[in-house]
């Protein structure tokens, strides 16, 4: 089974161009299905069965598991099922009849209000290279609704200043085309004009838009580390992550009058159901204001 499980892996890395993180959580999931199928003696996947699939997905949900969780696991079984059948493997897929259950979360994306974005976005440092560039980062993720993967992955020629576009790759390497924000468009042009030489310095040329005083590619990691920085400078309470910059970008659009379906193709969602749970924030938020204000709330 190990065989199957690398060579399903290296096409996913090679077809879908997976993240790396998102990778390594999925041969975390089949790795553990593996196991659990070994415990009930099953090597070989032609004896797989639905009810072995359902059954591993069962005891995560009894060991309270994220729905999120849970949700991907299935997702990598699926796939993993899928490859199976493709590579003359087995000659089903054992997860077709497999019942989702309830495995969509129901937590609501967190966001940050309209004037905590605003202090968010001024709080860079713009006297320093770092600054400028943390600035056209916030801005831009803010402006166009990209991924953090998206963002740090971005290269220069991704980029039409003059027709105030950018054009990301995202999940399965698929293009996409959004909008600039003016405010976007004049913070990646100071930043090009002025912090991205002095970071790169005489180092060797690099083809990624965002780059550290090494001259090398922005990582997740170093962006996240920055945000918390900047949104505690901001004076904002809750920790502030990329993700939240995101969600903020599809809740405050919603909030203006945004078709559901246009945010849906900026966001690069596969589905408009996953877009519209930022509906549901909306309506959250409006219950709030209505819990507080009203006097017979």
């Amino acid at each position: 089974m190990d065989h199957w499980l690398t060579t399903f892996l290296n096409n996913l890395n090679g077809e879908r161009g997976l993240s790396p993180h998102t990778l390594t959580a999925y041969d975390n999931d089949l790795r553990q299905f593996i196991d659990f199928l070994a415990a009930r003696r099953i090597a070989d996947p032609r004896l797989i069965q639905t009810e072995d699939a359902a059954a591993f997905i069962a005891i995560h949900r009894k060991g309270g598991v994220a729905p999120a969780t849970i949700k991907r696991r299935l997702s990598a079984l699926r796939m993993f099922a899928q490859f199976l059948v493709r590579e003359e493997a087995r000659a089903d897929d054992f997860t077709l009849t497999l019942d989702p259950g309830k495995s969509r979360s129901a937590r609501l994306p967190k966001t940050l209000s309209v004037r905590e974005m605003e202090r968010l976005l001024v709080a860079p440092e713009e006297t320093t290279p770092e600054g400028r560039r943390d600035g056209a980062m916030l801005e831009l993720m803010y402006g166009s609704g990209l991924r953090v993967s998206e963002l740090v992955a971005l290269k220069t020629d991704a980029l039409d200043l003059r027709a105030e576009l950018v054009r990301p790759l995202g999940k399965g390497n698929k293009e996409r085309q959004i909008p600039l924000t003016p405010q976007a468009r004049l913070r990646i042009e100071s930043y090009l004009k002025d912090a991205r030489p002095k970071l790169m310095g005489s180092k060797a040329p690099s083809p990624f838009l965002f780059v550290t005083d090494q001259g090398t590619c922005m990582t997740r990691e170093h962006f996240y580390t920055r945000i918390q920085e900047h949104g505690r400078a901001a004076g904002i309470l809750q920790p502030v992550t990329p993700h939240m910059l995101r969600h903020s970008f599809a809740t405050h659009l919603l909030a203006g009058g945004a078709d559901v379906r246009a945010i849906q193709e900026m966001m690069g969602h596969a589905s408009v159901e996953t877009t519209q749970r930022y509906t549901k924030v909306d309506v959250a938020r409006l219950r709030q204001v209505y819990d507080k204000a009203h006097p017979r709330a």
